[in-house]
């Protein structure tokens, strides 16, 4: 069977405020691999066929000597820029704006190098080699079916997603059957044994348990999602001109508002991995000795991209 082309975007554009630094940069492994290091890892064993990483232009030269040159040699590697000024026609620049648009505005800014399926990730967490297993899997058996409407994401348990450290922001999944009904971006955190997810637009807090899933912003797309992007963008500035440098173009929230409007799909792909990532400086011990533990396990080789 011909190997399909399934991309790899690395969401690797935004500053790491509560770590302290740019945490994309930051070694784990033994040999100073980076966690991007082992989701390019695990993408290539899945069968991915392709990385493009979506940076901000400064941090071009720093990613591209580091783990640009690390992976180059093993899979085909691209750059995109994450700009203020990518937008749609006949939407205008905003000259205070600082900070980047958001994740949906992220993968926008791939349009012109992914012409094919690919998945979302972010730079800054560790999501498992189960995790793109059954997103390739998901990409594989879509022959025959429409695919440009038909999208899916991983759910993780909750219990598998948290911080002893504090809380942490997470896309609660509300389900009908197996696919995605709505995305409930939150802040979740354990309290006295439990789950507590408090809804990032300010409404009422709620308690989750351990066995619900949520979503670690890895989404599996179609190139349909571009276009669906553009429009909503449009829609998007215009509603927020009065938060224009605050706001945020978030792609949980242009998923939800497509499923809810009939004109996607999402399918939730369930997965038993654990994820590990750094929200706060206490947790890198951590993730340091986990993955440490999955070399002895023989998961992962003692150096990752051995010659």
């Amino acid at each position: 069977m011909k190997k399909e082309d399934l991309t790899l975007l690395i969401m690797a554009a935004g500053m790491g405020s509560r770590f302290g630094g740019l945490k994309q940069m930051e070694p784990f492994g033994p040999h100073g691999e980076f966690l991007i290091d082992y989701s390019i890892y695990d993408a290539i064993q899945a069968g991915f066929t392709k990385v493009v990483f979506i940076i901000k232009e400064e941090n071009y030269q720093a990613f591209k000597e580091t783990i640009g040159k690390r992976v180059e040699s093993h899979i085909p590697v691209e750059y995109v820029f994450q700009k203020l000024d990518i937008l749609p026609k006949g939407v205008p620049v905003l000259e205070n704006r600082m900070k980047p648009w958001g994740t949906a505005h992220a993968i926008y800014c791939a349009k012109d190098v992914i012409h094919e399926n690919f998945v979302v990730i972010n730079a800054d967490d560790f999501y498992g080699r189960d995790a793109f297993l059954k997103i390739y899997e998901f990409f594989k058996n879509l022959k025959g079916i429409p695919n440009q409407q038909t999208y899916g994401l991983v759910g993780y348990l909750v219990c598998n997603t948290l911080t002893k450290n504090g809380s942490v922001k997470r896309g609660i999944c509300q389900m009908k059957g197996e696919y995605l009904d709505t995305l409930i971006e939150s802040s979740v955190v354990c309290k006295e044994d439990k789950v507590i997810a408090s809804p990032l637009d300010g409404s009422s807090s709620f308690e989750v348990t351990n066995y619900d899933f949520v979503s670690m912003n890895m989404f599996g797309f179609h190139p349909s999602i571009f276009s669906y992007i553009e429009s909503k963008m449009s829609v998007f500035f215009e509603e927020n001109k009065k938060n224009s440098e605050n706001c945020e173009f978030l792609i949980p929230d242009v998923l939800t508002e497509l499923i809810h409007e009939q004109k996607v799909t999402a399918k939730v792909l369930k997965t038993d991995a654990k994820w590990m990532g750094v929200t706060y400086k206490e947790d890198k011990e951590e993730v340091v000795s986990g993955l440490q533990q999955l070399i002895e396990k023989g998961v992962y080789p003692e150096q990752l991209w051995e010659k």
